[in-house]
C-alpha cells in the first residue's frame, strides 16, 4: 500500500543496480530516507518475479539475514573468546553467515545491518 513514488522508485532501481555490481553495498542515508523500505520493496519484487518464474536468470529470491547491530553487543553480533573456559562463542553475524553460506538455496542471501552507522561495529568489520 506505497504509493509509486519517482523518488522511490528511482531509490529501489539505484539498490538493484548496486547489488548487481558490488559484492558488498551499504544504504547510508538521513532517517526516512527509504533506505529500509528500499530493499524490501526490491526483495518483494525479485521474490513476485522467481515465483512467477519471469527472467529466472536475472531475478532471484532472496533471502535476508536481518540484524540491527546498535541493539546488540559487538561480543554478541561477532563472537566473544572466553579466556577462563577457553572457549569460542559464534555472534550472531557469524551464525547468519555460516547458514547462508552452507544454505543450498539457490536465492540471493542478504545480510543486513539496519541501524545507525556505529564506529564500534563498522570498525570491527575490518
Amino acid at each position: 500500500n506505497i504509493d509509486p513514488a519517482p523518488v522511490l522508485i528511482q531509490k529501489v532501481i539505484e539498490i538493484y543496480m548496486a547489488l548487481n555490481t558490488r559484492h558488498g553495498n551499504m544504504l547510508v542515508g538521513n532517517t526516512m530516507g527509504a533506505k529500509t523500505t528500499g530493499w524490501k520493496i526490491l526483495k518483494a519484487a525479485q521474490d513476485a518475479l522467481w515465483e512467477k518464474k519471469i527472467e529466472t536468470d536475472k531475478y532471484q529470491a532472496v533471502d535476508v539475514y536481518l540484524l540491527n547491530p546498535k541493539s546488540i553487543t559487538n561480543p554478541e553480533m561477532y563472537g566473544n573468546y572466553d579466556l577462563q573456559t577457553r572457549e569460542w562463542t559464534d555472534g550472531i553475524l557469524s551464525v547468519n553467515m555460516r547458514e547462508a553460506c552452507t544454505s543450498n538455496s539457490p536465492n540471493q542471501k542478504w545480510m543486513l545491518l539496519d541501524g545507525p552507522v556505529d564506529t564500534l561495529w563498522i570498525e570491527s568489520m575490518n
